[in-house]
């Protein structure tokens, strides 16, 4: 299992354009990707889910972790962690 830790880096936070745009990324991906923040890690919301990535709460600046599993998992992850670390317009 993969796992990454980002730093929101939209001033919108997880919300609106930025969750969009970063649903469709993570939507993207060869292999499903899960989200939570860092701080309540046990709580996960599939990280392709509009709904659930603006249900995190993630402002600017918080930490988010991601986790994918099986093959390409790494370079999903980095991929979508340099999405999470762009200010999206919007």
């Amino acid at each position: 299992m993969a796992q990454r830790t980002a730093t929101i880096g939209s001033k919108a936070g997880l919300h609106a354009r930025p969750a969009a745009v970063f649903a469709e990324a993570a939507g993207s991906q060869s292999v499903p990707v899960t989200i939570a923040k860092a701080d309540d890690p046990e709580e996960t919301f599939d990280a392709s889910s509009i709904l659930g990535l603006m249900g995190i709460g993630a402002e600017y600046g918080h930490e988010v972790v991601l986790t994918a599993e099986g093959d390409g998992a790494e370079e999903a992850l980095d991929a979508l962690v340099e999405v999470l670390e762009t200010e999206q317009d919007g």
